[in-house]
């Protein structure tokens, strides 16, 4: 799974790699340790209406991590969607119909795993890609509305967002990453590479079996330099932030 995570790049640097616009003015500060519920980045694709016709706008927003069906009674339910299992995305009644039309791209640095040993003891290790680029990976977003808020009120709607996971691809005679991976834990989130992106990000791709395929299918080659660090213990604590917190330790055990 991924329940921590690091995104620290500057909106500009996301709008620039992303090709992306802003609908709206928005603040993201950046972050060595998002949490559950915490206001992220995410890259979706809308069709938009104006003179010329109907066109696809790739736009940039903020979302609450943990997705928020548009049926709940209250965003609560939404820190247990943090992850949608890409196995069952298309059957569980939170993620079926935004998986079939609001799909997104959640950017990333890297993330957090911990490894158990002995007692209660357990190790943090970063996950993150090489250094000359970022993580993408496959996220859906939902919106909700607040019937306690008057319509046309700021936080009428809660824009939420969660990211898909698949079973940790088994190590392979190509990369040792995957090796890494499985000792952490037996899921991973499904990252992309630029093409993958562009098809799921896509509103009018209507198949959504055939995109949860590609991007499952794609996730050995676009994590194979990924890279494994044990870091320090204070990344445990929500309250803890900034950039000493991947900085590279002896791992305990």
């Amino acid at each position: 799974m991924c329940g921590r995570y690091v995104m620290a790049r500057a909106v500009g640097d996301l709008l620039a790699e992303f090709d992306a616009e802003l609908e709206e003015e928005v603040s993201i500060p950046p972050s060595w340790n998002v949490a559950p519920t915490d206001a992220v980045p995410i890259v979706l694709e809308r069709l938009v209406e104006d003179a010329a016709g109907a066109r696809q706008v790739r736009q940039l927003h903020v979302a609450r991590w943990g997705l928020v069906p548009s049926w709940a009674k209250d965003p609560g339910i939404g820190p247990r969607m943090i992850n949608a299992r890409s196995e069952s995305v298309l059957e569980k009644p939170a993620f079926r119909k935004a998986v079939k039309s609001r799909r997104c791209a959640v950017p990333a640095d890297g993330y957090y795993e911990w490894k158990q040993g002995p007692g209660k003891s357990k190790q943090p290790y970063y996950v993150h890609p090489g250094e000359d680029h970022g993580l993408v990976f496959a996220g859906l977003y939902e919106w909700w509305k607040d019937p306690s808020i008057p319509e046309g009120e700021p936080g009428r709607w809660l824009l939420s967002t969660s990211i898909l996971t698949a079973d940790t691809p088994p190590p392979g005679t190509e990369s040792t990453i995957f090796g890494k991976l499985t000792e952490l834990h037996d899921r991973v989130p499904l990252p992309m590479d630029k093409a993958t992106t562009q098809a799921w990000l896509d509103p009018q791709a209507d198949d959504a079996a055939a995109l949860v395929d590609l991007v499952r299918a794609g996730v050995k080659e676009a994590a194979a330099d990924w890279h494994v660090e044990s870091v320090g213990k204070d990344v445990g604590n929500v309250r803890n932030n900034g950039p000493d917190l991947i900085r590279p330790v002896e791992a305990l055990f």
